[in-house]
């Protein structure tokens, strides 16, 4: 198939994926068509195949990029020892990584139900392994003596739960800077797992 006139596969095949993530999160992915991805990137619907092979190719490389980039940011991340000092840190880049990807972020959690069952236990694993990283810090503050939780599997979903909410309600131009929201985030994860 003859590619647009003046478009460019490097150029193209980002706008694909960037155009279908911010549609997606807009209005679902159910709701959204491939007709309507490639007529807001400005090329046929047919192009669009020669960037994805269908649109659950393409959700699941969207959640793909995502994890894989966080999981590359996480591992660029020096390791402390201290349990206390890792539990901050893992805090302060959650809510920072994110807040950076609004789109992704909504796309990543609200959309896993329509992944199929084979692309869903991909991504499953992918969040499994960042979970563990937390349970690990907790499992180690416990052992140590500096957290009190009960349960560390039901806390690491309940801290990631809490931190990622802050996707929903944050707005730059609103009264706290992203420092001042870590803070206070810290704040309050450190009260809920301390001894």
């Amino acid at each position: 198939m003859a590619r647009t006139a003046g478009s460019h596969s490097d150029i193209t095949g980002p706008r694909v994926a960037q155009t279908a993530l911010r549609l997606f999160a807009r209005h679902g992915y159910a709701a959204v068509s491939m007709r309507q991805i490639a007529a807001e990137v400005g090329v046929q619907a047919g192009a669009l195949y020669n960037y994805t092979a269908d649109k659950q190719s393409l959700l699941f490389d969207l959640m793909r990029g995502h994890m894989d980039e966080l999981l590359d940011a996480r591992a660029a991340v020096p390791m402390l020892q201290d349990p206390v000092a890792r539990l901050e840190g893992f805090t302060r880049f959650h809510i920072h990584f994110h807040l950076e990807r609004l789109d992704a972020v909504f796309v990543s959690y609200m959309e896993l139900r329509n992944l199929s069952p084979e692309n869903f236990a991909v991504i499953e694993g992918l969040r499994r392994r960042y979970e563990d990283e937390l349970e690990a810090i907790l499992r180690d503050g416990v052992q140590q003596g500096l957290f009190g939780v009960a349960d560390t599997k039901i806390t690491t979903l309940a801290v990631i739960a809490m931190l990622t909410g802050v996707t929903t309600w944050y707005r730059a131009q609103g009264r706290l800077t992203v420092p001042e929201v870590e803070s206070i985030y810290w704040d309050m994860i450190r009260k809920t797992v301390s001894a």
